[in-house]
């Protein structure tokens, strides 16, 4: 997937380059973008707190946290419980295009082995975010996830353009057969679930791009789907096609927006423009202690990479559109170790234990093209094993073992006479 979506956005930027000598060009068109005054302020009519500009502003976020907490509890003592509430689970699950196939089997597995957690918070992005809400919702949805990461191919996902779509539309490949595969899945029954699970303090986030404001946006699809609003299904589906629109290679996604009255439009594109995969903002337990709350719970943090971790090598030819796919592709694997520093020394400071789990080099299947059925079989029935097994989390993130080693050497040295 992200070879395609290299090239597609890359032919893209180079046939908008050559294109100097067309006067008249029909371009989408779209309603007023939301001023940047207004920016926060925007709503979805009958759906309040959809969604947070967690980089501006963590205190509307922290409020739901703390209101998941107190449902949580209620419902805890409903079950005739009593005591502390237990230690909770945490899933992240990153993107990764077809490869989403190896968190979907691992989720399987991970199921047939017995030990699979029902998590209290599920995050994700992109294919992750195709994945999140069959991972929230527990075992009952496995099939669901088996039948979307195994069953599809091109033609599931997105109809090519011609390369002219580059100046005349918004993506240089349709994505309304993904619209068609999410809208499948993704129906008032599911919705209710989640609902549900809302209702007992659970949590289900899903990460977009707001490109007009360049912002990360982290919706909160619990509150969507327990808002009974009229447009809470198509709102649902249409977060988890945002999540997955590529800027470039897919169209951006349009949201209508008020404020005050005042309908605008919002263009929004994958959550990986901002991260590859996330699972709280880092600020959360200094603003919940501005509240006067206390945030503080022993968990674990489980984090799903839908790639492999090392880098592949694959020498360059010395042409434009090869170099600049190859910079793209190094920025997008450089980000995603980031985000995966960021969530470890997060998951840290706050007393969770961080397990990572990511496609290993022993898997070699090279696939035919992007979406090959074949590929995403096997790289399922991988993931799969490795989770029917019990698989070998990872315990810090890549790299972080040799930075160790490297410090007590220094350490070593340094102290020596």
């Amino acid at each position: 997937m992200k070879k395609l979506i290299i090239f597609l956005a890359v032919v893209g930027v180079i046939a908008a380059a050559t294109v100097g000598a067309l006067q008249v060009l029909e371009i989408p068109t779209r309603l007023p973008a939301v001023p940047e005054e207004l920016t926060q302020r925007a709503q979805f009519p009958g759906i309040p707190n959809a969604r947070y500009f967690v980089a501006l502003d963590t205190e509307p976020f922290v409020r739901d946290v703390l209101a998941a907490r107190q449902r949580e509890q209620e419902f805890f003592a409903s079950s005739g419980r009593t005591g502390e509430l237990p230690p909770v689970a945490l899933l992240a699950l990153s993107g990764g295009g077809d490869k989403g196939a190896f968190g979907a089997g691992l989720l399987n597995g991970w199921t047939a082995r017995g030990d699979r957690p029902t998590f209290k918070a599920v995050t994700g992005i992109s294919t992750g975010a195709l994945i999140a809400s069959f991972a929230f919702l527990g075992s009952d949805y496995d099939a669901a996830l088996k039948e979307v990461f195994t069953t599809i191919g091109p033609t599931d996902v997105l109809t090519r353009r011609s390369v002219i779509a580059a100046i005349e539309n918004d993506g240089m490949a349709d994505n309304q057969p993904l619209w068609g595969l999410i809208s499948k899945h993704i129906d008032q029954s599911l919705l209710d679930a989640v609902a549900e699970q809302h209702r007992r303090g659970r949590i289900l986030l899903i990460g977009t791009t707001n490109l007009d404001a360049r912002q990360p946006v982290i919706w909160n699809m619990g509150n969507i789907a327990a808002s009974g609003a009229p447009g809470a299904l198509e709102l649902y589906r249409s977060i988890l096609l945002a999540s997955a629109a590529i800027p470039g290679a897919f169209p951006p996604t349009m949201f209508r927006v008020e404020v005050d009255g005042q309908e605008y439009e919002e263009l929004h594109v994958d959550g990986g423009a901002s991260s590859q995969v996330f699972l709280y903002p880092p600020s959360l337990p200094s603003v919940a202690r501005a509240m006067g709350e206390t945030l503080s719970r022993e968990g674990s943090a489980y984090v799903i990479r839908n790639s492999w971790l090392s880098s592949t090598y694959d020498p360059s030819n010395r042409r434009t559109i090869d170099i600049a796919a190859r910079a793209i592709s190094s920025l997008i694997q450089t980000q995603g170790f980031g985000d995966l520093y960021r969530i470890y020394l997060t998951s840290q400071r706050d007393g969770f234990d961080f397990n990572l789990a990511f496609i290993g080099s022993e898997f070699e299947y090279e696939p035919v093209e992007q979406f090959d059925t074949g590929f995403m079989n096997a790289l399922f029935d991988y993931g799969y094993e490795l989770g029917s097994n019990g698989y070998p989390w990872q315990k810090v993130p890549p790299g972080w073992e040799t930075a160790i080693l490297s410090t007590q050497a220094t350490a070593t040295t340094t102290s020596t006479p």
